[in-house]
């Protein structure tokens, strides 16, 4: 690859000649800078000449694009050897960067497969990352009630284990999943090898949408063990038979089409609103679907959406064989670099007929769904925010970010920062920060540190500050706090900032929350106020993103120092203990004796750790 830089002065004309007569006729990459250094877009071309050249010479080009051209004062580009080696660099670039005219889909959180493990007994178990070869994954499935729906599904059928290791290497009686009929105990030996075998192969037929195969094996057996007089086997198999056949019933829809393994992805355009709908078929079922609402694509064709959508959702990720579409992806580069990428060919395809059209048409209709309840949320929103303006007369107000201070008598101090921004909370943007060196429960200490760590970055002017500016600061708590905000906004010199404290309310019951201002004066909203209903929302999630951080926190503490307190249990013996018995409670069940098998554990050492723990 290599880099060429053309910059501008800020009292320079653009002289867009000797800009191009720099630029190859060469695939790569281009990045547009405004004059502060903030990456304004970033695209790829076949021949970055031609294409960078486009913008400046274009007459119809949107309001947006013209807007964009007028802050240029930056070009880089990055020549690649190939266009696709330039398709994944943009898209590399475009969500490491998140450029401002760039359409970007901020959902990029990894989808949920089910796991079938590779131990001799497997474990089924729901899994979010990236797949290796030690186990089967099926999958990913839309969302997680998909899955956990399947894995309930197969739990009553096959009653296959979901225990950890951990757990299952040391049980010495069934647990409660056997005795309400979701696992057949093989911890304890209740079912042979084979057996359990026959039940995985069974629902890995299943999951592949291979339920005539099923039900015609489940059936079989049934009837060799009826004609062996092995009535109890016989019956147990009718109960998986009648099981299935209720599966069968509550399913997904599923496709007559064979085994199919694609991906269907539709768009709805309404009213400047956008919304591209994805749904998931594997094994010849339809899992579900999931909508996606991107930025910054108010004025963008069906084509550009869809293309970037593909490549945002599925370079370095899994993709099926077979890419289902409503609108056109001319770009041939674009299915050569997902086959390379996946190890198989997929095929990108807008041609349905029968079948496939019918999905295709449920996805429209899904994605003109998803836009109308996205078109109501934010009427909502709207109002409330609109409210909120009016109340705090703050005409421009945009951004909100809130603080909450989270510890259990002083233990595990925890400080959150949500963010709410475009009519919606910004969950990408949320941050956690562990306080230290603070005297145990100073929650004034506590904010202090918080918002030095927030703004400080911020307020030196470094381009790797931790988020953009927010117009309004909410402070969860009463004077005392908005105080410490104050004096720590003076310190920094970010004295503009607009600095509110949300108190609760007598009795802290909602609807009574006061709100608190820097010259000290309180005013309360009526609870019925949509104003107060939108700090109400952010307050709220500010204070559930600091409780479950300092839970996690609080729960790890406790679990390696009540080990760790005991003098001769060091790092070693701890691993072994909670290696053994699984867990930190199931150490504190156990008799002097079971602690005596753990290695490097004496009887004295044992009666010692007991003691202890009790």
């Amino acid at each position: 690859m290599r880099n060429i830089c053309i910059a501008l002065k800020p009292d320079q004309p653009f002289d867009l000649q000797p800009i191009l007569a720099s630029l190859p006729l060469l695939p790569g990459v281009y990045r547009f800078f405004d004059g502060k250094g903030e990456v304004l877009y970033v695209g790829k071309a076949g021949q970055l000449k031609k294409r960078v050249a486009s913008y400046f010479q274009k007459t119809n080009v949107s309001p947006r694009i013209r807007l964009m051209v007028s802050h240029i004062s930056r070009i880089e580009t990055t020549v690649t050897r190939s266009e696709a080696e330039a398709l994944l660099l943009e898209n590399n670039l475009i969500k490491s960067l998140r450029p401002r005219y760039n359409i970007l889909f901020r959902d990029d959180k990894s989808y949920p497969y089910i796991v079938l493990t590779g131990e001799k007994f497997p474990r089924l178990t729901y899994y979010r990352g990236t797949p290796n070869r030690q186990h089967q994954y099926f999958g990913p499935y839309p969302n997680s009630y998909a899955a956990k729906e399947s894995m309930q599904l197969l739990q009553k059928i096959f009653r296959i284990r979901t225990c950890e290791n951990s757990v299952f290497n040391n049980r010495t009686r069934p647990c409660l999943l056997h005795q309400i009929h979701r696992c057949t105990a093989p911890c304890v030996k209740l079912i042979s090898a084979d057996d359990y075998q026959a039940d995985i192969r069974n629902a890995v037929l299943l999951l592949q949408g291979r339920h005539q195969e099923v039900e015609q094996t489940l059936r079989a057996a049934m009837e060799s063990a009826a004609e062996e007089m092995h009535y109890e086997q016989a019956a147990a198999l009718r109960d998986q038979l009648r099981a299935l056949h209720t599966v069968q019933q509550k399913q997904f829809v599923e496709s007559t089409g064979g085994a199919t393994d694609a991906d269907i992805i539709a768009l709805a355009q309404q009213d400047g609103l956008v919304c591209v709908n994805l749904a998931m078929v594997r094994g010849g079922r339809h899992l579900g679907d999931k909508s996606f609402f991107p930025d910054h694509a108010e004025d963008l064709s069906a084509d550009e959406i869809v293309h970037a959508f593909i490549a945002q959702h599925y370079l370095n990720s899994s993709v099926p064989p077979l890419l289902l579409l409503g609108e056109e992806c001319s770009d041939k580069a674009l299915a050569q670099l997902l086959s390379e990428q996946a190890g198989h060919a997929v095929r990108v395809s807008q041609a349905a007929s029968g079948e496939r059209k019918q999905w295709l048409e449920m996805g429209q209709r899904n994605a003109l769904l998803g836009l109308q309840q996205l078109a109501m949320q934010q009427g909502g929103q709207k109002l409330r925010l609109d409210k909120l303006r009016e109340f705090l007369d703050m005409p421009d107000l945009q951004r909100i970010e809130c603080f909450d201070i989270s510890h259990t008598m002083g233990e595990a101090t925890q400080a959150s920062c949500v963010v709410y921004e475009n009519l919606d909370m910004r969950s990408s943007q949320y941050r956690r920060y562990n306080i230290t060196d603070v005297t145990p429960g100073d929650d004034y200490a506590a904010m202090r540190q918080a918002l030095m760590r927030r703004y400080q970055k911020l307020a030196e002017g470094s381009q790797k500050g931790d988020g953009a500016r927010p117009d309004l600061i909410l402070i969860d708590g009463g004077l005392g706090q908005l105080h410490i905000a104050m004096e720590v906004m003076h310190e920094l010199g970010l004295n503009d900032f607009a600095l509110v404290g949300v108190a609760k309310g007598e009795g802290r019951k909602a609807g009574l929350e006061q709100l608190i201002f820097p010259d000290g004066t309180a005013r309360q909203l009526r609870s019925d106020d949509p104003a107060l209903h939108l700090i109400q929302q952010i307050r709220d999630e500010a204070h559930r993103f600091a409780i479950t951080g300092h839970r996690a926190k609080r729960g790890k503490a406790r679990t390696a120092s009540s080990l760790e307190e005991i003098g001769g249990v060091g790092d070693k013996r701890r691993r072994s203990l909670l290696t053994h018995f699984g867990g930190l409670r199931e150490v504190k069940q156990a008799s002097v004796e079971q602690l005596c098998q753990v290695e490097g554990i004496s009887k004295s050492l044992a009666e010692k750790i007991y003691q202890q723990l009790h």
